[in-house]
């Protein structure tokens, strides 16, 4: 006899076929949109953030604001924290009115340790734990018109009073917050460090970008901006590992250049470095921080996200 003869003869293990028909399709019904919802919805729940704290410096800035909102449309309570305590607030008023998610507005500096663990013990005293840090706050000399005239030194002449605001605002100013919630995350046996990096801690400046055709005089992006967003990714993989097996995770979230109405010359030539073709918008990186923010990236640390039009292709 032939093996699938052999087969054919088997009496049938299925439980559907000792159920009269009418019986499964009632089966069916009741169990498939069970299974298919539950199956559906499930990937988008990972993403809510509701009934948690986030710790957002920089807050008050370009991104920081766009951050911000993102985080509390998924339910979370944002802290925004700021050198500017006034705008901070300002943005959290804003926040909470419109989503109806309370929202604080702090003044920190980052780079001071008293302010940081005071600014920590207000967050733990009302809302009681701290459940993501999103490590934004920097010192990022921009090239819109308002503040293209500010960056003339050459490396040379660089002072190092700038050197040395840069390594604390945007290496110990992360140190220090990491540090601070470090004891609350290890105590709540959970948490989420979010350090923000750029492609210029990936690749050198391309300074041809900066050069004006009608001021003759050098325009240089900085070396401590490079300098110090290339520490963020050890500083991310240094956390990650440290606390292997603790449950904190701890990302980079590296971002390309952002539209800020710049000239167009700058657009232009920015763009044409983007296989992508054009700059950010400012609300373009928010899906990125939700993503690492939630537990849609449970199985993710130590890791560099990168979104940057492509840039660091090339």
């Amino acid at each position: 006899m032939h093996p699938s003869e052999a087969i054919k003869n088997q009496p049938c293990l299925d439980w559907r076929f000792h159920l009269p028909q009418q019986f499964q399709k009632i089966i069916f019904w009741i169990y498939f949109p069970l299974i298919s919802v539950s199956n559906f919805i499930s990937p988008f729940n990972s993403f809510n953030l509701r009934d948690r704290t986030i710790f957002l410096t920089g807050g008050a800035g370009l991104l920081g604001r766009e951050f911000a909102a993102a985080l509390a449309a998924a339910q979370a309570h944002v802290v925004i924290a700021d050198i500017n305590g006034e705008a901070a607030q300002a943005v959290a008023t804003e926040i909470t009115a419109r989503t109806g998610v309370e929202a604080l507005g702090l003044e920190i500096d980052v780079s001071d340790r008293l302010s940081v663990h005071a600014a920590v013990k207000q967050i733990l005293d009302i809302f009681g734990q701290i459940d993501v840090l999103v490590n934004n706050a920097a010192v990022d000399p921009k090239f819109d018109p308002t503040h293209q005239v500010e960056h003339t030194g050459s490396f040379e002449d660089y002072p190092l009073d700038l050197w040395n605001q840069s390594l604390a605002v945007n290496l110990t100013g992360m140190f220090l917050c990491s540090q601070a919630v470090a004891r609350p995350m290890l105590a709540q046996d959970k948490g989420v460090i979010i350090n923000i990096s750029s492609i210029y801690g990936l690749v050198g400046p391309d300074q041809r970008l900066y050069e004006n055709q009608i001021d003759p005089t050098p325009v240089y992006k900085p070396i401590t901006y490079s300098v110090t967003k290339s520490a963020v990714t050890g500083l991310t993989r240094y956390l990650a590992t440290y606390w292997a097996g603790k449950n904190i995770r701890v990302n980079t979230l590296t971002l390309g250049g952002v539209f800020n109405q710049h000239k167009d010359e700058f657009v232009q030539r920015y763009s044409a470095r983007t296989p992508l073709g054009r700059m950010a918008q400012r609300s373009e990186y928010n899906s990125a921080l939700l993503f690492l923010a939630s537990d849609a990236s449970a199985y993710m640390t130590g890791a560099n996200l990168v979104v940057d039009g492509g840039w660091t292709a090339w």
